[in-house]
């Protein structure tokens, strides 16, 4: 069976390593990114194309692919003049890897149904090394045919693929998803620079609280940074902060409110205010020292 033309807009770190992972997999590429090194990267390894206009990209693929920033960029590149939905057509489908806002997902989903064309919406769990090796977890949502559809070439990009429902479900699973995570790390930070300033031994404090129900992967992310100075989780604070502004947006559309995401966003925006945003989230520690300095 033939395999699909892809479209892919984003070749940041993790994009540019699905598009690596797709092209080994064979199949045929056409991008487009500002970044033209990563581009230049894309057209050596062969069989890709460089296209100047999301309509143009979308003329030429059966299937779009985005992995962009936020949920600005991602509706500019599709309702710009030359965007994406002034070229697709009927049968081709969009896929949004990252994370984004659901009533903006649902919005875009709904303008490409009235071109018959399919969205799903499929942010990622994992690193950048498992999206080049094609073993992502991938939280995709949307009508079910156009799932099914599209599911051979997430298989070749996703070790789990999960359908989680309606479209916009893996956006809000994603975000909610990130709020529990993100939250539990800045609290995690704060506790060890509130032990710091009350002479407790980080480490002593690290081997008690993992040896309880505390004990996490993100227990272990805070403590390589707030006891060994390393960064190790490889999400930023920017990222993190702009997630939680997504959850509470989120949450405020569905007619409620997170008095705990917005206190996480508020220490993260403090982060980000005081240098830390392109860090690591357990940096974050540096920012709560900073409380207890005279």
């Amino acid at each position: 069976m033939t395999k699909p033309i892809i479209g892919f807009i984003g070749l940041g770190l993790m994009g540019g390593n699905m598009v690596e992972n797709l092209q080994t997999r064979g199949f045929q590429v056409n991008v487009m990114d500002l970044n033209k090194d990563a581009v230049a990267k894309v057209l050596a390894r062969g069989n890709a194309t460089e296209v100047a206009t999301g309509k143009e990209l979308a003329e030429k693929s059966d299937i779009v692919m985005l992995a962009l920033t936020t949920s600005k960029v991602v509706e500019l590149v599709v309702y710009a003049e030359d965007g994406i939905l002034a070229g697709m057509s009927e049968g081709k489908t969009l896929i949004d890897f990252g994370t984004s806002i659901p009533d903006s997902t649902r919005k875009i989903g709904a303008d490409l149904a009235a071109k018959g064309c399919g969205m799903i919406d499929a942010p990622l769990g994992r690193t950048p090394a498992h999206a080049k090796d094609g073993l992502l977890n991938i939280m995709a949502a949307g009508d079910i045919d156009t799932f099914n559809k599209v599911k051979p070439v997430l298989d070749e990009q996703g070790e789990n693929v999960f359908h989680l429902g309606a479209l916009g479900a893996g956006h809000t699973t994603k975000l909610i998803n990130n709020f529990i995570g993100m939250t539990t790390v800045t609290a995690m930070s704060q506790a060890f620079a509130v032990a710091k300033a009350a002479g407790v031994d980080g480490q002593q404090l690290f081997d008690i609280m993992s040896a309880g129900p505390s004990n996490s992967p993100f227990m272990q992310f805070t403590k390589f940074y707030a006891v060994d100075g390393e960064e190790k989780l490889g999400f930023s604070v920017a990222n993190a902060n702009k997630d939680l502004g997504y959850f509470n947006q989120m949450v405020a559309d569905l007619g409620g409110e997170s008095l705990i995401a917005q206190g996480t966003s508020a220490n993260l925006q403090a982060a980000v205010d005081a240098g830390l945003g392109q860090n690591d989230v357990p940096v974050i520690f540096d920012y709560f020292k900073t409380k207890f300095e005279k």
